[in-house]
């Protein structure tokens, strides 16, 4: 009874932090067009603040997961939620572009020490069978992390362009603070093969030879096709037509709402009866369509709706790929978490630093790009399916 209570205790406390630490990042995104704007700063600027974020990530989640298979998940979770809130209030408080570009990219190595260990700790105390259901309450975490960060950064702005980051930090210290008191410690889980400390070439090099590695692929060339959609979205809006930062936060966390609920209360019954794999296929070719419709539709509500789809489209990939990477990892959860979190960010930082640039050269190249990219995405996802279902490789829903 005991143990029951403890694994809901921690499952609880670690949906709490994913939800802060993502309402924290969500929170700053419809003013960061404006606040740049008062560093005589545009797309390309922004694009490589969202990449360099990305960098800090993708160093060091390699780093973070297979620390957290070697000394537990707890100590790592509570380091990465205080860099990543000093990070924030630290980029309220630039006054150079510099100073950003450096802030930002100790948010991403907050990140990385946040991530990867709090994947790792819910496979720990899920089963199998639960480890959908579990992905799918952190993605909606997450989710619903974007989707109310936007709306409480738009307003929040009101006070002064400089006070939601001041708020993001806060939070997210906050977090520290709460898991370090309550979150419980968990037996780190050993392998023979993860003590041997490889840096982050070398782990590259090894995730090559996983069972998953194909879905490492799919998770870098997703998360490549998405920042292009999350890089530039809040710039196309205020140049294109003009939206203010409440007008933005109302389009994204409406769009966030339908897959916060379908994260949180369906996706353990699609993976049921459909599996992971063909919800990832059904999802990047919505996700691609409706990427690529935003550049057809003016009407508020339409985009709106567009939106929408595209993001619930999104949110149902990410945990469809998490579990099936943690049922093909065994015991070495954190350092698949790690190289995970490790492909997605190396997308991530690709993807704003040339969405930046083709938006300063043509408002809809990023767009465009962004859906031939998670298309390429569908048909390789596509093709390892069919390869993997016929030497029976998939691992079971």
């Amino acid at each position: 009874m005991c143990m029951k209570f403890s694994k809901k205790l921690a499952l609880f406390i670690l949906i709490v932090d994913m939800f802060l630490t993502f309402s924290g990042v969500g929170l700053v995104v419809p003013i960061m067009p404006h606040y740049l704007k008062s560093f005589g700063a545009a797309g390309q600027a922004l694009g490589f603040i969202i990449a360099i974020m990305s960098l800090g990530q993708f160093i060091f989640s390699p780093v973070a997961g297979n620390l957290s298979d070697r000394h537990g998940r707890k100590n790592l979770i509570v380091f990465g939620l205080l860099i990543n809130g000093l990070s924030q209030i630290t980029m309220g408080l630039s006054t150079e572009l510099w100073m950003l570009y450096l802030s930002r990219f100790f948010t991403g190595v907050g990140s990385a020490f946040i991530i990867p260990p709090v994947m790792a700790y819910a496979a720990d105390i899920s089963s199998k069978e639960e480890r959908g259901k579990v992905m799918g309450w952190i993605g909606a975490a997450i989710s619903l992390g974007f989707m109310i960060g936007p709306g409480i950064g738009g307003f929040l702005s009101n006070v002064s362009i400089h006070f939601p980051f001041y708020f993001a930090g806060s939070v997210t210290i906050a977090a520290g603070i709460l898991s370090f008191l309550i979150l419980p410690a968990v037996k780190p889980v050993i392998t023979e093969i993860s003590t041997k400390g490889d840096n982050l070439i070398k782990q590259m090099t090894r995730s090559f030879k996983t069972s998953y590695f194909v879905l490492l692929i799919v998770v870098f060339v997703f998360s490549f096709g998405i920042a292009n959609y999350q890089s530039t979205l809040t710039m196309y809006l205020t140049y294109h037509f003009n939206y203010t930062p409440s007008d933005i936060a109302i389009v994204m966390t409406f769009a966030g709402f339908i897959g916060v609920i379908v994260q949180g209360f369906v996706i353990n019954k699609l993976f049921t009866m459909f599996g992971e794999m063909k919800i990832i296929l059904f999802s990047l070719l919505v996700a691609a369509i409706s990427l690529y419709g935003l550049l057809f539709v003016s009407n508020y509500f339409l985009i709106i709706f567009v939106t929408t789809v595209f993001s619930t489209a999104t949110t149902l990939i990410r945990p469809a790929v998490n579990t099936l990477i943690s049922k093909t990892a065994g015991r070495e959860q954190g350092f698949a978490a790690g190289m995970n979190n490790a492909y997605m960010s190396l997308g991530s930082m690709i993807g704003p630093a040339l969405a930046g640039t083709l938006f300063d050269w043509h408002m809809s190249l990023p767009f465009t790009f962004g859906a031939i990219i998670l298309l390429s995405c569908f048909f390789l996802a596509y093709r390892w399916a069919k390869k993997a279902a016929a030497n029976q490789q998939l691992p079971s829903s």
